[in-house]
């Protein structure tokens, strides 16, 4: 499709763990990360955000419609048994030493981010909130006796179809939530499918959970959704959610499969350093036109 330099780049930003907030409207909070979203783009791409026109698919509200839990949480313990689950499935796929990765159902989440911190030459108590998070989401997202997910799945794929992008770019979590969108929904058509830091490939804790379940024999795959033209992948080397790395290797169809540093310091999960990253602004480049 050939596209004039003047016409904006239609993108849809689907969002990863820790964008929920009780105190705005889902108006406000697409709003707020729309511009921001934008700017990162643009600021990647060394172009003013009027080349760009982005929408936020906000789907942590569909995650987060019960009660909020009540009196103190414990911070060194996961209250949810799946998301314990989980993050021993993660530490596994980390290759954590046996004895952590065996003892993860039992042993404090303050232990299993020591570990993580030290590996990854992390700051401690950032990556115990970060590991509290990310599993409370995904525990959330990946349960199957509830409606949420689907919920997630479908505000994803109802702003696609609104929207109507060229590209749909997503990061972490939401890389799960649009792949299972866009498997669920072929009559959409996407021209580019752009994922940063994405754990799609975790074995048990994601890979595994998938829907559409991975298929073939005598190694399972996960495929391109059949209304996506072009799937690109980046990781950072020493983003501990994008793990194992090479995504192309647990999925057919994945055009360019990059691991690229996209921060020199600590930020190497943080979707405004994938959004700025040369590798973003390289990909996105032929769809910008002339």
């Amino acid at each position: 499709m050939t596209i004039s330099a003047s016409q904006p780049l239609s993108i849809v930003a689907v969002h990863g763990v820790g964008y929920h907030n009780r105190r705005a409207t889902s108006d406000q909070v697409r709003a707020a990360q729309r511009s921001h979203w934008t700017q990162h783009l643009a600021k990647g791409l060394g172009l003013p955000t009027s080349r760009l026109n982005l929408d936020f698919a906000y789907y942590a509200a569909a995650l987060n419609t019960g009660p909020m839990a009540q009196g103190p949480v414990d911070a060194e313990e996961l209250e949810d048994p799946l998301a314990t689950e989980l993050l021993a499935e993660w530490l596994e796929g980390l290759e954590a030493p046996r004895p952590v990765a065996l003892g993860a159902l039992t042993l404090p989440l303050r232990y299993a981010a020591s570990w993580v911190a030290e590996k990854f030459s992390l700051d401690g108590q950032l990556t115990q909130l970060f590991i509290r998070l990310f599993f409370r989401e995904l525990s959330v997202y990946l349960r199957a006796d509830d409606g949420r997910a689907r919920a997630a799945r479908e505000e994803v794929a109802t702003c696609i179809a609104q929207h109507r992008p060229r590209v749909v770019t997503a990061h972490s979590l939401g890389t799960v939530v649009v792949y299972e969108a866009l498997h669920a929904h072929p009559e959409l058509r996407v021209e580019l499918l752009l994922t940063l830091g994405s754990p799609l490939a975790l074995p048990r804790a994601v890979f595994d959970r998938l829907t559409p379940r991975p298929a073939g024999s005598p190694v399972p795959l996960g495929a391109r959704p059949a209304c996506v033209d072009r799937w690109v992948n980046i990781a950072d080397p020493g983003d501990p959610v994008a793990i194992p790395p090479r995504l192309s290797r647990a999925f057919t169809g994945i055009a360019l499969d990059l691991t690229t540093p996209i921060h020199a310091a600590f930020g190497f999960h943080h979707a405004k350093n994938y959004l700025a990253c040369s590798a973003t602004a390289a990909t996105l480049g032929p769809y910008l036109g002339a």
